[in-house]
């Protein structure tokens, strides 16, 4: 295997245990942008698909060819510095809302998993959080890749046991849907939110991996697959979900209930995966907002790390699925304006002499 595709490969496993903590791993994300929306759910994540994969490459390779060691420079220089600037801010308030919400989701995955009172779970998190942060970037890439392989297998048991044998048939699903849970009542406007809540919470984090990358082809090529590796992903989580609706809408973290309806020790399995992925997802946002404003390793970085992390913990008390239901909504909104940004880009240097960076 050549450099560049060892180096590709490498960020492809880094980015998908990253953004996967980040985007549906409990399964409640799922039931409130897809599930809820019955067999449409199967075309909306389709549509995420596209946008994901399609993005997640621009966006790596922006990051490599601007050498923007922080987000905020691939943001200047798509929308300006007046546009790039508000998006600046508004990024950095929703990395820190969705740090909170992935650190509640811990709480939860620990206590519907280990029986362990959420508040312990969610506080070891944040412990772990602080020594993990303390890595090089290289070491913290090593860290978020480990957790790939095992969220794989996971995902395709406890998926691929439901739809062999689901409790609801293709048929019957609309009738077990609940509406009111859903993001919108429109499946495409979720599938395009959502799709914008991705790159939302992984542009930071994207651009930094395209800059510390060898090469331009691996940081197009890793991004690529691991965006097109998260979107079957979502695409076989969905479909597992959808033939267990019934179930999955009763409780806050359906994945851990699937899990459990297989075997116990399937269940102590996805728990031990989904706190690791979980884990990543923060590791993912909050190295991106410190790297924003401090070098790493240095005092002020350690302060802000901090300090964040206990506001976070503290702010984490407020609920998982409310939590879910606004932060994820909004922030995908900014990441679908990016999204479009992206995509004007990509058609311009397709079809004009200039090129733009």
């Amino acid at each position: 295997m050549s450099k560049d595709n060892k180096a590709a490969f490498k960020v492809t496993l880094a980015y998908l245990s990253f953004i996967v903590g980040a985007g549906f791993t409990t399964g409640q994300e799922l039931l409130q942008f897809f599930v809820n929306h019955g067999n449409y759910a199967y075309i909306a994540v389709i549509l995420t698909g596209v946008i994901i994969t399609f993005a997640t490459r621009q966006t790596s390779k922006i990051g490599y060819l601007l050498d923007a060691n922080t987000y905020e420079i691939s943001l200047n220089n798509i929308f300006g510095k007046f546009i790039g600037r508000i998006l600046d801010y508004l990024t950095i308030f929703f990395l820190l809302g969705l740090t909170v919400v992935m650190i509640a989701g811990g709480g939860s995955a620990l206590y519907q998993g280990f029986d362990l009172p959420i508040w312990i779970g969610s506080l070891a998190i944040v412990i772990l959080l602080f020594i993990v942060l303390q890595l090089k970037f290289n070491g913290i890439m090593v860290v978020l890749s480990v957790v790939t392989p095992f969220l794989v297998i996971a995902v395709l048991i406890i998926a691929g046991y439901n739809i062999i044998n689901p409790t609801v048939p293709f048929s019957e699903v609309n009738k077990y849907i609940q509406p009111s849970q859903t993001s919108s009542p429109f499946w495409w406007w979720d599938a395009l939110v959502y799709g914008g809540l991705i790159i939302g919470n992984s542009f930071g984090f994207l651009t930094i991996v395209g800059c510390d990358s060898i090469s331009h082809k691996a940081a197009r090529r890793g991004s690529f697959y691991g965006g097109l590796g998260f979107s079957i992903l979502l695409l076989i989580m969905t479909s597992g979900l959808l033939a267990n609706i019934q179930k999955a809408n009763s409780v806050d973290i359906p994945t851990l209930l699937l899990a459990n309806d297989i075997h116990p020790l399937v269940s102590v399995f996805m728990s031990a995966v989904m706190i690791g992925v979980i884990f990543n997802g923060c590791v993912g946002m909050l190295y991106t907002f410190l790297n924003r404003f401090t070098k790493p390793k240095s005092k002020q970085y350690v302060l802000l790390l901090s300090i964040s992390l206990v506001a976070s913990f503290l702010l984490s008390f407020i609920g998982f699925v409310d939590l879910v239901n606004f932060v994820f909504k909004t922030f995908g909104y900014i990441g679908l304006f990016i999204s479009a940004a992206l995509l004007v880009r990509w058609i311009y240097n397709k079809f004009s002499i200039t090129r733009l960076m």
